[in-house]
């Protein structure tokens, strides 16, 4: 390929979108990686689609794990001369149709976002078409649209909605005083210092109130396969929206995942991207009473007394063994205030915790709130507040 040449007017773009749709698949892929792979392809041409993965493989690909996400998304991407209008410029060669593929959930949601949507057996290539703004309706329809069911272009809209939702948690009273006009008990040291000034005449009567503040939070979000598409709004949503109090964040699927490093970055896609990094068992199993076992023996001392307050988000599905769920959970209510169990299950009408996880789960729980929709987001404080006061 001749640099310059017009059929190659936009390979740079069609290379960066790839790189953003690896990340978005999980790859950690960063802006010098892009720039690195734009001169791969520059280099190798893209007259032979082996040389081309290869090159990008080579630049792209840091982890062993990646590689099969690779492998899908770039087959994905180059997999017809109709397609690659639009990504390479006409210039890969013509592939066989074949049957869909199933591929993994985080290469199909990637792919979606990117525009590249899937396509019946006996159909041909279409066109990509890139999703236009969202009307008015469309934004109403969409608070109200479970999580789950969303589609790739509005998972992404909905995912930078949610940071800008508030989660504005009534204070408590803290030990510490202060000195106020109306108070609980009189300041007496004051009060002699006054009476000092006016000849042993005390004219008022000083008082000492107690601080407001927020109580700690600790935050505990499921991973597991189940949870996948509400595990990455509910960590933007309460990045955001508990910045202003003290706060402690784990994931959890078959291990735990010490969030806490990158909750102290204040870009939420920063947060996210070293959340991604650190997370190894995402959309694998649960087991959160060994979860729970490993946050008592290694991160107890991020429990303040019996102060915190635990948002527990999981759909209840644990595959470990009851009675050690118990034991854990009953461990954790003796050292915390209260444990919330923010539960999207609750999206289906007559739900009830009938598996063993979910049933020991609601036994411990002081409340089970929906968090499904950016609606019940919205109302997600209001409801907190509530079952705060009532504890």
């Amino acid at each position: 390929m001749i640099l310059g040449d017009a059929r190659s007017g936009k390979l740079p773009d069609h290379i960066t979108a790839f790189g953003r749709a690896l990340r978005r698949a999980g790859v950690p892929v960063d802006s010098s990686r892009m720039a690195l792979a734009i001169t791969a392809a520059e280099a190798v041409g893209v007259e032979r689609k082996d040389d081309l993965r290869a090159a990008l493989e080579a630049v792209l690909v840091s982890r062993q794990q990646d590689i099969e996400v690779f492998g899908e998304m770039f087959d994905a991407f180059f997999r017809n001369p109709e397609l690659a209008q639009q990504l390479l410029s006409q210039m890969l060669p013509k592939a066989a149709k074949a049957h869909p593929v199933r591929r993994k959930a985080r290469v199909q949601e990637a792919l979606t976002v990117a525009g590249l949507q899937a396509r019946r057996p006996d159909a041909g290539e279409t066109e990509v078409k890139f999703d236009a703004a969202m009307t008015a309706s469309d934004l109403q329809r969409l608070r109200h649209a479970d999580f789950a069911e969303l589609s790739a272009s509005e998972f992404r809209l909905v995912e930078r909605l949610v940071r800008d939702i508030p989660l504005p948690l009534p204070p408590v009273a803290s030990r510490r005083e202060r000195a106020s006009t109306r108070g609980h008990r009189p300041n007496w040291p004051r009060a002699l210092q006054q009476a000092r000034r006016h000849d042993g005449e005390l004219l008022t009567l000083p008082r000492l109130n107690r601080r407001r503040q927020p109580l700690p939070l600790l935050i505990l979000v499921d991973v597991s396969g189940s949870m996948e598409r509400y595990a990455r709004l509910l960590l933007a949503f309460l990045h955001q929206a508990t910045r202003a109090t003290p706060r402690t964040a784990f994931a959890f699927g078959t291990d735990l995942t010490d969030l806490r490093s990158a909750f102290r970055h204040s870009d939420t896609d920063q947060m996210l991207a070293m959340a991604n990094d650190a997370i190894e068992d995402f959309a694998g199993g649960t087991r959160l009473g060994a979860s729970l076992a490993r946050l008592r023996t290694e991160h107890r001392r991020s429990l303040v007394g019996r102060r915190t307050v635990v948002l527990l988000i999981t759909d209840g599905l644990d595959t470990g063994a009851p009675e050690a769920l118990e034991e854990e959970l009953t461990w954790l209510g003796r050292h915390t205030r209260q444990l919330l169990w923010l539960n999207p299950l609750l999206r289906f009408d007559g739900y009830a915790p009938l598996a063993s996880g979910a049933a020991v789960l609601h036994r411990h729980a002081h409340g089970m709130l929906a968090v499904h929709n950016l609606g019940r987001l919205e109302d997600l404080a209001r409801s907190m507040a509530a079952l705060m006061q009532r504890g």
